[in-house]
């Protein structure tokens, strides 16, 4: 945490600056350093957090949580300060929430190196590519968290068509919808395809809520609102 940020990437309030430096343990790493900012809510987040706060934010959630609904898992992520309403971060959210709540939910993972996979991989998704190249990052990310698990490399058969298939359903989703762009929708879209393909194909059952209300509507001037079968009033 800098001189230039006065925004708590974990709780949003501000940052205040104390002139005698004293040791502080990151909230999202556990690392400790001597540093003279924190939040007023007593939160630090160290320099090389900072310095990537959206990797450094799913990493945190995804290695701490024990929720077996990568939805709920999705939105602790997208609810920080660190993750804009339209970013590439989402790139790395779907596949992070998905490996987490696969692990909680039986599923046999190293969860650790799996996660730092998935931020690498889906950092390298690059931002507006959903526009693009008439792709989704959220599906690609989806299909990132099946490559993992299924230790997909370019020489295999059915984990490299199975991986696909993945894909192209949430493709297919997302698609049949239309635009304009949403990060939400598609995270959401993605999600809920990615865990029923896991209990068909890796027969593990994560959970999801009975139905999906979307809470970023006020933050999104591009909301197609009803079209979205995610608008909280439908």
């Amino acid at each position: 945490m800098n001189s230039e940020n006065n925004t708590c990437i974990i709780c949003g309030e501000p940052v205040v600056h104390r002139h005698d430096s004293r040791e502080l343990k990151c909230d999202l790493c556990g690392k400790t350093e001597n540093a003279e900012y924190f939040c007023i809510d007593n939160h630090y987040v160290c320099n090389d957090c900072f310095a990537n706060p959206g990797a450094a934010v799913i990493r945190h959630v995804c290695l701490t949580t024990k929720s077996r609904n990568p939805l709920q898992i999705a939105l602790m992520m997208m609810n920080s300060p660190a993750v804009f309403m339209h970013s590439a971060d989402h790139h790395s959210i779907v596949a992070g929430a998905l490996l987490a709540a696969y692990k909680n939910s039986g599923g046999e993972i190293d969860l650790v190196p799996a996660v730092d996979e998935a931020i690498k991989r889906g950092s390298a998704v690059p931002y507006g590519v959903c526009a693009n190249t008439g792709t989704s990052g959220a599906a690609m990310s989806a299909g990132i968290f099946y490559s993992i698990v299924a230790k997909t490399n370019p020489f295999s058969v059915e984990e490299w068509g199975e991986g696909n298939l993945l894909v192209s359903r949430c493709l297919a989703t997302i698609g049949k919808i239309g635009g304009p762009r949403c990060c939400k929708r598609c995270t959401y879209h993605a999600i809920e395809t990615a865990v029923e393909y896991a209990r068909e194909n890796l027969n593990v059952s994560m959970e999801l809520p009975e139905k999906i209300k979307c809470s970023y509507v006020p933050k999104n001037p591009e909301c197609i609102k009803q079209r979205c079968p995610y608008y909280p009033q439908k």
